[in-house]
């Protein structure tokens, strides 16, 4: 049986020793311990420039302080792929045993895989004009001839690109985005539970998962450099506290609700979806970064709100609380991308120039592959330090990547209506 896991190939064999002239004995089970992992790694000299004359003995891999021998090594040049080291896996089987065959994983030869996830539920209904125009911008500049791009979202915009080579139906597809975020007003006027303001937890867990779902379709491709533009503004378990409490110094107790004098502030089980919130938050962020690494994605995270000032007067709010809001939740961005090999575009409004960049992030690099011998096989989240000999040149690669939880994942769930309070 073969299982493909976490961006690496784990291969259990399932064997039996018979004698015809002795009594039967139990059946044996043999596994190799063989873990394949690959990685990209982008090499560059000190003017930033790609360095493409590297050779597999010029990388050094180290993970869990453990060293680590390069098992395949592939150079992708401009989006073309030289496979200069293939891996040896006739003689990692144990002695006797044969292996099934392998299912045939999806291998591109030419090209990049990039997906585009609409977090339609994280960004509010006067920005859809923004995020249709940027998705457009996004198909002229990013995406070429070969590219496989699929594209998802995440709310009521109800988009499901599958991936293909057409780039027509993505730049098509940009007609269906609406936004739905609520906005801050509508925040303050959300019914509390334990859990904090409405669903606007649920919200980030349907966002989140439906991210996840899409991390896991990407184990089968191999030797590709994955890439997902997350249009998002960021995430907050528990915003505008003050003002939803009616604590903030603007607007004082104006729109103050009268049961907030039931709740005692000195006890946590009043207030637990205060003191969990950024608990909870970091670790959904945390298991998707992990999927990220495991299936070798990186996430290039896009605020549509570019450059962020005051907040309009009509949303009722504390420029103060305003300004905590935009820092925390593009924080979140700034995670997801930096923890899983991408960056984040927040508080910038050139959009095109981080096109750009993106495009040569993902034309140019190499994709190594080494055979796991962590003395510990059962640890799950592993830390990789990936270095190059050569003088005057850096590498950018992800810092740790884990092993693929048993189970399988459920379809994320229908998004329910915002309660709201009545007037």
């Amino acid at each position: 049986m073969a299982a493909l896991a976490a961006g690496l190939m784990v291969v259990v064999v399932t064997g039996q020793a018979q004698e015809p002239s002795v009594p039967p004995v139990q059946q044996p089970t043999f596994r190799s311990n063989v873990t394949l992992v690959t990685t990209d790694v982008i090499a560059r000299d000190g003017d930033g420039r790609f360095v493409a004359d590297l050779a597999k003995d010029d990388f050094t891999i180290v993970e869990d302080s453990q060293p680590q021998q390069v098992a395949s090594f592939v150079l992708v040049r401009g989006g073309r792929v030289f496979n200069l080291f293939e891996p040896p896996p006739s003689n990692l089987a144990p002695e006797g045993v044969v292996l099934p065959p392998m299912r045939r994983p999806l291998d591109l030869e030419s090209g990049r895989v990039l997906l585009i996830f609409v977090d339609d539920l994280h960004f509010e209904v006067e920005y859809t004009p923004h995020v249709r125009r940027l998705v457009q911008q996004l198909a002229d500049t990013l995406l070429r001839d070969g590219d496989l791009v699929g594209m998802v979202s995440s709310g009521p915009s109800a988009i499901e690109v599958s991936p293909t080579l057409d780039r027509k139906l993505v730049a098509s597809a940009a007609a269906k985005i609406r936004g739905s975020a609520p906005t801050a007003d509508e925040i303050l006027k959300m019914l509390e539970s334990s859990q904090g303001p409405g669903d606007i937890r649920y919200r980030a867990q349907v966002a989140f998962q439906t991210m996840y779902n899409m991390l896991a379709s990407l184990d089968e491709v191999r030797n590709r450099r994955k890439a997902i533009i997350y249009i998002s503004t960021g995430y907050d378990f528990d915003p505008f506290l003050e003002a939803r409490h009616s604590t903030d110094r603007i607007m004082g107790g104006r729109f103050a609700d009268p049961t907030r004098f039931l709740i005692d502030e000195e006890n946590p089980y009043f207030r637990m979806g205060t003191v969990t919130a950024d608990i909870d938050l970091y670790a959904y962020m945390r298991e998707l970064t992990l999927s990220a690494n495991r299936t070798n994605a990186s996430l290039f995270t896009v605020d549509p709100r570019g450059l962020s000032g005051v907040v309009d007067a009509g949303q009722y709010l504390d420029q103060d609380e305003w300004r905590t809001y935009l820092q925390k939740t593009q924080s979140t961005l700034r995670y997801l991308a930096e923890e899983t090999g991408g960056f984040a575009v927040v508080n910038d409004n050139d959009f095109q120039s981080a096109f750009k960049r993106i495009d040569a992030e993902t034309s140019d690099y190499y994709v190594l592959g080494f055979y796991s011998t962590n003395p510990n096989p059962s640890k799950r989240t592993r830390t990789l330090d990936i270095k190059v000999k050569r003088p005057n040149v850096t590498v950018a690669a992800r810092k740790a990547y884990s092993l693929k939880p048993e189970g399988k994942l459920p379809p994320p769930l229908p998004l329910k209506p915002t309660p709201k309070k009545e007037p």
